[in-house]
C-alpha cells in the first residue's frame, strides 16, 4: 500500500457523542460509525458465514486513528477523527463484547434514521406539555374570538422564529457547526454574554416547568387520594360547589331561571353516621361540571359542610392531613427528591410514550364531555354579563404568555431535527408539527370553552387547570389525573437532570461534582415547587410568567438579532427585514411587560 503523508486528522468542533439540549448527550446509538471500524479477519462473523474482509486502506486508517487517539487524553477533542476520513458503510464493523465484530448495514454520518412522520410526532409530543391544561382558561381571559385569533397568530410567529433558529447554524461561514445547538450559536454571536444569558433563560424555562409540574402533581395526587377515600367509605363529594347535574334534571332550582333547570339539579342533603360522628354532606356524584372558584355572585363558596356530634372523626382527620396546598405538596418530597439525586435518569426516558397517551386521552375526554354538555355560546363583543365573557378582553396578554411556552421548543429543535433521516424536509416537517400542535390547542380550548354550561355557570368558572372543573369522583377525570400524575413523576427527574447538567457543568465542569452539590441544587428546586404549590398554586400564572420570560430570549430576541447580524455581515440586510425583526423583538418585550401589568 502506498504511504499517505497528507494529514488526515484536523480539529473539529464536534464530539463523538451527539449532544442534545444544552450539550446533553442525545442519541449515541446514531454514532456507532465513529467507533473503531476494523478488526482482524478471523474475528469477523456474518449471517452467511462468509469471510468478510476490509480493504488495506481501511485497515491503515484504523491504525492511524488509534495512534492519534493515544496522543491526547480522551477528553481532548482536538484530534477527533472528522467525518470525511471515515470509510464507507460497507467497511464499518461494530465490536461485540465477545471479541467479534458485526457488519453495519448502513450508517448515516451525523444524522439519525427517523422518518419524517416520526420526526413530526416527536416534535408534537415534545411541545405538548402542561400548557394544554391552561389553554381553555387562556381563551376565557382573552375572549373566544380573540383567543382563536391569538392561537393562530402566535403559532405562525413562533414557527417563523423556530425556523430562524434552525437556519442560524447555516449562516455561520468557515466553521463546522454540525454539532452545535442554539446556545452555541448565541455564544458565537454574543460571546460570554450570549453563553450566560442563554443559560439563565434556559434555567428559567426548566425550573418554571418543574414548578408547574409540582403544582399539578400535588393537584392530581390530592384528587386521586380523595377519589379513593370517598370510594372506600361510600362518600360522594364533601365539598359544596356549584355544578351541573347530569341526572336530576327534572328537579327545579329555586335560585335559577327556567333555562338553568336543564343542567342544574337541586342538591340532595344526606345524613350519614360515620364512626362516632354524625355528618351532613351534599351528594354531587352526578355533577358533570363544577365551579370551585365560585366567582359568580349567587353561588356558594367552595367549602365543606360538617356537623360533628363527637370527637374528631376519621373524615375530619383525612381532610386535615390530605389538603391540596397544606400537606400534599410535602408528601411528594419523599418520592421525588431521591429520584432527582440519581446520576442518570435514563430509566425514566422509557416512559415518554405516556405523554402521547395522556394527550390523546385528554382529547377523547374533552370530546365525550362536550357531547354530554352541548354547545353554550353567546356572542357579546364587548359587553359583560353574569354568564358570558366578551369576545375581546383586555386580559388577552395572559393567553399570549401561555402560548409562548405552549409553542416553545426553540432550545432543542436543532437536536430533534438532526435525527431526521431526510434533512431536506426539516422545514416542512417542522411546519407540519406546529400545525398539529396548534390544531390540538385549538380543539381542546374551543371545545372546553364552548361546551362549558353557561348558564347556569359563568364562563368565569373555567379553571386554570380545566380538569379542576370536573369533580374528583368523575371516573374519566380520575383516569386522566392518574395518567398525568404518573407521566409527570417520570418526566420530573429528567427535567431535574437537564437543569443539573446545564448549571453544574457550567460552574464546576462536571454534571455531578458531588452528592452535596447535587443535593443543594435539588433541594432549592423542590423548595421552589413546594412554595408555589403552597402559596401560589395557579399554573396559568406560572406558565405565562415563565413562558414570557424565557420566550423573550429564545423565541423573539435571539433568533431575530442573529438573523439581522448575519445579514449585516453578509451585506444583505434590508430595511424591510430590519423593521420586521425589530418589531418581533418589541412584541416579545411587550409580551413580558404585560404579564406583570395584568
Amino acid at each position: 500500500m502506498e504511504e499517505d503523508t497528507k494529514p488526515l486528522l484536523v480539529p473539529v468542533g464536534g464530539d463523538e457523542s451527539n449532544y442534545g439540549i444544552m450539550n446533553i448527550q442525545f442519541n449515541p446509538e446514531d454514532f456507532k460509525c465513529k467507533r473503531p471500524f476494523h478488526v482482524e479477519p478471523t474475528n469477523i462473523v456474518s449471517v452467511n458465514d462468509d469471510m468478510q474482509r476490509v480493504t488495506d486502506e481501511a485497515s491503515a486508517m484504523n491504525k492511524r486513528i488509534h495512534y492519534y487517539s493515544r496522543l491526547t487524553s480522551p477528553a481532548d477533542r482536538a484530534l477527533i477523527a472528522p467525518d470525511h476520513v471515515l470509510p464507507a458503510p460497507d467497511e464499518i464493523y461494530v465490536y461485540s463484547p465477545l471479541g467479534t465484530a458485526f457488519k453495519v448495514d448502513s450508517c448515516t454520518d451525523g444524522y439519525g434514521k427517523n422518518s419524517s412522520i416520526v420526526t413530526i410526532f416527536m416534535i408534537w409530543n415534545t411541545m405538548m406539555g402542561t400548557s394544554i391544561l391552561s389553554i381553555p382558561w387562556g381563551i376565557k381571559q382573552a375572549g373566544f374570538t380573540s383567543g382563536i385569533i391569538l392561537i393562530l397568530v402566535m403559532g405562525i410567529l413562533t414557527l417563523y422564529c423556530c425556523y430562524r433558529v434552525v437556519e442560524s447554524r447555516k449562516m455561520i461561514p468557515l466553521v463546522d457547526t454540525s454539532n452545535w445547538e442554539f446556545p452555541d450559536v448565541c455564544k458565537y454571536y454574543f460571546g460570554s454574554f450570549g453563553q450566560w444569558s442563554s443559560l439563565l433563560f434556559s434555567m428559567v424555562s426548566l425550573v418554571g416547568a418543574m414548578v408547574v409540574y409540582w403544582v399539578l402533581m400535588s393537584n392530581f395526587l390530592f384528587n386521586t387520594g380523595k377519589f379513593i377515600y370517598n370510594f372506600i367509605h361510600d362518600i360522594n363529594v364533601t365539598d359544596i360547589v356549584p355544578g351541573t347535574n347530569g341526572s336530576n334534571r327534572e328537579q327545579a332550582c329555586s335560585q335559577c331561571g327556567r333555562e338553568a333547570i336543564k343542567y342544574l339539579g337541586m342538591p340532595k342533603f344526606k345524613t350519614r353516621r360515620y364512626e362516632n360522628s354524625k355528618m351532613v354532606y351534599i351528594s354531587t356524584r352526578n355533577f358533570l361540571v363544577i365551579c370551585p372558584s365560585a366567582t359568580s355572585g349567587h353561588t356558594p363558596q367552595n367549602r365543606s359542610v360538617m356537623f360533628s356530634s363527637g370527637n374528631d372523626t376519621g373524615f375530619e382527620l383525612f381532610e386535615e392531613w390530605w389538603n391540596k396546598s397544606q400537606t400534599v405538596p410535602f408528601y411528594l418530597i419523599a418520592v421525588l427528591l431521591p429520584l432527582l439525586n440519581l446520576k442518570s435518569p435514563s430509566f425514566f426516558a422509557k416512559f415518554n410514550v405516556l405523554g402521547t397517551i395522556s394527550v390523546v386521552y385528554l382529547v377523547f375526554l374533552v370530546t365525550v364531555k362536550a357531547a354530554h354538555l352541548g354547545i353554550h355560546l353567546e356572542y357579546n363583543w364587548f359587553a359583560e354579563n353574569d354568564f358570558f365573557v366578551p369576545e375581546f378582553r383586555i386580559l388577552f396578554p395572559q393567553l399570549t404568555g401561555v402560548l409562548t411556552l405552549a409553542f416553545f421548543i426553540h432550545n432543542c429543535v436543532i437536536t430533534l431535527l438532526q435525527n431526521n433521516k431526510n434533512q431536506e424536509n426539516n422545514v416542512r416537517d417542522l411546519s407540519i408539527a406546529y400545525f398539529l400542535v396548534g390544531l390540538t390547542y385549538l380543539y381542546v380550548g374551543m371545545i372546553i370553552f364552548a361546551s362549558f354550561p353557561s348558564p347556569p355557570l359563568s364562563k368565569e368558572c373555567i379553571e386554570q387547570n380545566f380538569l379542576d372543573n370536573f369533580p374528583s369522583d368523575d371516573i374519566m377525570s380520575f383516569v386522566a389525573r392518574i395518567f398525568l400524575l404518573f407521566q409527570m413523576m417520570t418526566v420530573y427527574p429528567l427535567l431535574g437532570y437537564l437543569a443539573r447538567v446545564q448549571l453544574l457543568r457550567q460552574f464546576f465542569g462536571n454534571a455531578y461534582p458531588s452528592i452535596f452539590h447535587v443535593l443543594i441544587l435539588n433541594v432549592a428546586i423542590v423548595g421552589a415547587g413546594v412554595a408555589m404549590a403552597r402559596f401560589y398554586p395557579n399554573i396559568g400564572g406560572i406558565i405565562r410568567y415563565s413562558g414570557a420570560t424565557c420566550g423573550l430570549a429564545f423565541v423573539f430576541v435571539y433568533p431575530s438579532l442573529i438573523y439581522m447580524i448575519s445579514l449585516h455581515r453578509a451585506g444583505q440586510l434590508t430595511w424591510p427585514a430590519l423593521i420586521i425583526h425589530i418589531f418581533i423583538i418589541l412584541l416579545g418585550l411587550a409580551n413580558l411587560i404585560a404579564q406583570f401589568l395584568l
